[in-house]
């Protein structure tokens, strides 16, 4: 623990506020929840261990900052037999790119390569001919009353389109889906036995699977992300069979940050603009205003909530000082809405163009980042310009998450 005494009546008010996260009413609008928690201090313990952080610019400083790094599987070990950092998944997800720091880090994520320009004019032309095709099945099921978004749209264009690029048979793509639903659990804030257990089960069979596919490669190798990552790593790693494995967890990670982040972008961004009118008419007059218009979702509700980070060494941030391997979690969610950072923070603007946190920031921006935004604007741009204006139908309900958000339906109509 940091040296700052937490009271046993704040820290009760804190466990409530956390427990109101978790209800059908904190999920569905948990930002009055994050302005109790910022009205704390930008810095406050967290009342099982660590700090939460919920101004903007501190969450920015932390992630830009070689003061804080990713909770590796070295970390990971340090908290003890007994924690949720022990569970098989939790061990598993520590090995991706995403959690692992330099220099490791920096080996890993040049063997990946970038989604640069070439590759997301390749990829481009695949996702605006998935987006017609299902806007094509949205429409006929229009005909005949409402339709869910979220299942006809948002779960298929992610794992369409990342699916296709690494080459994994059509077939494959809905388990695929539903097992990256469930590993998320080892990644959210505080996961209870059971969800650890779906993720540890998910994790294994995500494992066996894609391990299989390399190994096929291998036998097999052709034009396509798997084979290269292949031939890279055969160059970089003399054991094959590290360097499978190196293969696997590039793989994985490609498809966990794909299908589940960017599901959940395109859920909320068409949300924001069925639930308005007047915004699917200002996008149909000013299709420019596209790209910003997927910005400003991305700050008024990211697909992430919460970014947790260790300190490397004893520091001091704000107030508090925190020890050498302490967490800190970055309440994105609210860093969003700090009305220190942003005029008006509550209020969605589509004209804002703001800066944020939604793609992480510094070594761990996300390498997906222009694939997200690619898929995003291509289907606001393509349903403004085909589709009658939609309605919706009801409120969406929400997954029992903290950290990743995910609607669980999206129910539309014609207007």
């Amino acid at each position: 623990m940091g040296s700052i005494a937490t009271p046993t009546s704040e820290r009760r008010a804190t466990i409530s506020l956390f427990s109101r996260l978790r209800t059908a009413e904190g999920q569905a609008n948990p930002f009055p929840i994050y302005a109790q928690l910022r009205a704390r201090g930008e810095v406050s313990p967290a009342p099982w261990g660590g700090f939460l952080v919920t101004g903007y610019d501190l969450c920015a400083q932390v992630l830009r900052s070689a003061t804080w790094l990713e909770p590796d599987a070295a970390w990971r070990e340090r908290q003890g037999a007994s924690t949720r950092w022990s569970a098989p998944s939790s061990r598993e997800i520590s090995r991706t790119l995403p959690a692992l720091n330099p220099p490791e880090h920096t080996r890993v994520r040049r063997s990946a390569g970038t989604f640069d320009r070439t590759t997301i004019d390749q990829i481009g032309h695949r996702v605006s001919h998935v987006v017609d095709r299902l806007l094509d099945r949205l429409q006929e099921r229009l005909r005949t009353g409402e339709a869910d978004f979220a299942a006809l749209v948002s779960e298929e264009l992610p794992v369409a389109t990342i699916g296709d690029w690494l080459g994994l048979p059509s077939a494959d793509w809905p388990r695929l889906r539903e097992l990256t639903h469930d590993q998320v659990f080892t990644q959210e804030l505080l996961p209870n036995a059971s969800q650890l257990a779906r993720s540890d089960a998910a994790m294994a069979e995500l494992r066996a699977y894609f391990l299989d596919l390399v190994r096929e490669r291998r036998r097999r190798p052709g034009d396509d992300p798997v084979s290269r990552w292949t031939r890279t790593w055969d160059e970089l790693e003399p054991d094959q069979d590290k360097a499978d494995e190196a293969v696997y967890f590039l793989s994985l990670f490609v498809l966990l940050a794909a299908l589940e982040t960017t599901s959940t972008l395109l859920s909320t961004t068409t949300l924001l603009l069925v639930e308005e009118p007047r915004r699917w008419d200002l996008l149909r007059e000013q299709p420019d205003l596209v790209p910003g218009f997927v910005e400003e979702a991305l700050r008024y509700d990211p697909p992430t909530h919460v970014i947790s980070r260790v300190a490397a060494r004893d520091t001091v941030l704000a107030d508090a000082e925190v020890h050498a391997g302490e967490m800190v979690h970055l309440m994105v969610g609210a860093a969003h809405r700090d009305p220190a950072r942003f005029t008006d923070p509550d209020t969605f603007d589509p004209h804002r163009n703001p800066s944020h946190l939604a793609f992480s920031w510094g070594i761990h921006y996300c390498l997906g980042a222009p694939l997200a935004r690619l898929e995003a604007q291509t289907l606001l741009r393509r349903m403004i310009a085909r589709l009658p204006r939609l309605a919706l139908v009801r409120r969406p309900a929400q997954a029992p998450r903290v950290a990743f958000r995910r609607m669980m339906n999206l129910d539309v109509e014609l207007a």
